[in-house]
C-alpha cells in the first residue's frame, strides 16, 4: 500500500512537474498561430512579379531607343535622319526627369481629385525602396520605385510620339519646351483621370488597359493639331518626301512591336494569366493587322509596299493597347483588321484629300487606331466576343462608356495643345526658317550628319 501510494504521490508530482511545459507549448502554438496570420494578412511582394516589372520597363525604354527613333528616323529624308533621333532622344530623357520631379505626384500622388494627383509625392517626397504600390490582385504588391519606373517609360514615349507629325520643320528648342508643357497639362492630366481610382474616367468605368487613351489618341489628336498650326513642310506635294530608309523603318518597327509587350503585359503589373492573355494578344492583333494592311495594298494597289507592312504592324499595336487585358483572341484579331482598314483609309484617302501635312502619318495611325481600339474595346471585351466580361457585361453602355472617354481626351488635349503650340510660337517661335529647312535640321540644328561620303 506504501509502495502504491508513495507511485500516485510521484505521478502527480510528475504531472504538477510538466505544467509549466505544458502551458509553454501552448503559448508557442498560438504565438506562431498569431504570426502566421499576421503574415498571411501581411501584401505580398512576389518576386515573380518583381522581375517582370523590372524587365517591362527596360522593354517599353526599348520601344523609345532605339526603337522609335529608328522608325520615325528611316521615314524622314537623309538630311534629317539625325534631327529625329536627337529629338527622340532628348523628348524621352527630359520627360524622365519631370516625371521624377512632379509628373508622378500629379497623376498617381493620391489626391482624391478627379483631374489631378496633387504635390503630396513631388520629388518623390516619401518614397523609399521599402514603400509598395498596390496591383489588381488584393493582398499583391510590387515596389512603388518599380511602379514609378514602369509609369516614367509612358510617361517618355508618349510626347515623343508626337513629333513625327512636325518631323523636318521644327526648332529643336521649341520641340522640348512644347514637350515638357504638354505633358504637364495633358498627358498627366488624361493619365490621373483614366488610371487612378480617384480619376474621372476611372470612376465611370472606362477601359482603357494599357493607354489607347492616355498615350495613342492622347499624342495623336496633339499631333493632328500640331501639323496644322505649324503648316506644311517646304515642297510638299512638289518634291519628292519619301523615307530614306526603309530597313531603318522597318528594324524600329520590329523594335517597336518587341517592346510592346513590355507596354501591353507589364500594365498587368503582376506575372500571371492577366499578362498571358495580354502577351498573346499583342501577337495576334498586330499580326492582323499587317496582313490586313498587306492584302489592302494588294488589292487596291496592286503591290503590298514594306511601308504598309510596318504601317499595319502600328496600328494593330496601337488598337489592342486598351483592350488586350479584356478582350479574347478571337477578338484580337477582328481589331487588328479594323483597325488596319481604318487607319488605312485615314492615310491614303482623308490625309490626300484634307491636305494637311502629318509627315509620319502620328494622327492617321495613333490618333485613329487608337479611338478604333478604344470604342471596340467595349464591344470584344464581352464574353460573347471572347472577352472577359460575364453575363451582366453591356455591350452598349461599356460602349457608350468608351466613346465618353475618347470625346473627353480629343477635347481636352485638342484645345490645350492648340494653346500650347500657340504660346510656344509666341515666345521661341515653333519652326526653323526655309533656308534651314532645305539645308535639313541635322546640319542647321546640330551640326552633324547622320551619312558621309
Amino acid at each position: 500500500m506504501k509502495t502504491l501510494t508513495k507511485l500516485s504521490g510521484l505521478s502527480a508530482a510528475s504531472a504538477f512537474a510538466a505544467l509549466p511545459v505544458w502551458a509553454q507549448e501552448a503559448t508557442t502554438e498560438a504565438a506562431a498561430a498569431t504570426a502566421e496570420a499576421v503574415v498571411e494578412a501581411a501584401p505580398v511582394m512576389d518576386k515573380g512579379d518583381v522581375s517582370w516589372m523590372m524587365m517591362s520597363a527596360v522593354l517599353v525604354l526599348f520601344m523609345t531607343l532605339p526603337g522609335l527613333a529608328l522608325f520615325y528616323g528611316g521615314l524622314v529624308r537623309t538630311k534629317n535622319m539625325l534631327s529625329v533621333l536627337m529629338q527622340t532622344t532628348l523628348v524621352a530623357c527630359v520627360m524622365m526627369l519631370v516625371w521624377v520631379t512632379y509628373g508622378y505626384s500629379v497623376t498617381f500622388g493620391g489626391s482624391t481629385s478627379a483631374f489631378w494627383g496633387g504635390t503630396s509625392k513631388l520629388f518623390l517626397s516619401g518614397v523609399t525602396a521599402d514603400s509598395m504600390s498596390a496591383t489588381f490582385s488584393a493582398g499583391y504588391v510590387i515596389p512603388e520605385y518599380l511602379f514609378i519606373a514602369f509609369q516614367m517609360t509612358f510617361a517618355a514615349i508618349t510626347p515623343a510620339l508626337i513629333i513625327g507629325a512636325f518631323a523636318e520643320r521644327v526648332k529643336f528648342s521649341a520641340v522640348l519646351v512644347f514637350s515638357v508643357l504638354w505633358a504637364t497639362f495633358c498627358y498627366f492630366p488624361i493619365a490621373h483621370m483614366v488610371w487612378d481610382a480617384n480619376g474621372l474616367l476611372f470612376q465611370h468605368g472606362a477601359i482603357d488597359f494599357a493607354g489607347g487613351t492616355v498615350v495613342h489618341i492622347n499624342a495623336g489628336v496633339a499631333a493632328l493639331v500640331g501639323c496644322l498650326v505649324i503648316g506644311k513642310r517646304v515642297g510638299y506635294g512638289k518634291e519628292n518626301m519619301a523615307p530614306h530608309s526603309m530597313v531603318m523603318t522597318m528594324i524600329g518597327g520590329s523594335m517597336l512591336w518587341v517592346g510592346w509587350f513590355g507596354f501591353n503585359v507589364g500594365s498587368n503589373l503582376e506575372a500571371n494569366g492577366g499578362a498571358t492573355l495580354a502577351m498573346i494578344n499583342t501577337f495576334i492583333a498586330t499580326a492582323a493587322g499587317v496582313v490586313a494592311w498587306s492584302l489592302l495594298e494588294s488589292v487596291l494597289r496592286g503591290k503590298a509596299s514594306m511601308l504598309g507592312a510596318v504601317s499595319g504592324m502600328v496600328s494593330g499595336l496601337v488598337a489592342i493597347t486598351p483592350a488586350c487585358g479584356t478582350i479574347g483572341p478571337m477578338g484580337a484579331i477582328a481589331l487588328g483588321v479594323i483597325a488596319a482598314a481604318g487607319c488605312y483609309f485615314f492615310v491614303t484617302v482623308v490625309k490626300i484629300k484634307l491636305k494637311y501635312d502629318d509627315s509620319l502619318d502620328v494622327f492617321g495611325i495613333h490618333g485613329v487606331g487608337g479611338i478604333i481600339g478604344a470604342v471596340l474595346t467595349g464591344v470584344f471585351s464581352a464574353a460573347s466576343f471572347g472577352g472577359v466580361k460575364g453575363d451582366d457585361y453591356s455591350i452598349a453602355a461599356q460602349t457608350w462608356i468608351q466613346i465618353e472617354s475618347v470625346a473627353l481626351t480629343v477635347v481636352w488635349t485638342g484645345v490645350i495643345s492648340f494653346i500650347l503650340y500657340k504660346l510656344v510660337d509666341m515666345t521661341i517661335g515653333l519652326r526653323v526658317d526655309q533656308d534651314a529647312e532645305r539645308q535639313g535640321l541635322d546640319l542647321t540644328s546640330h551640326g552633324e550628319a547622320a551619312y558621309h561620303g
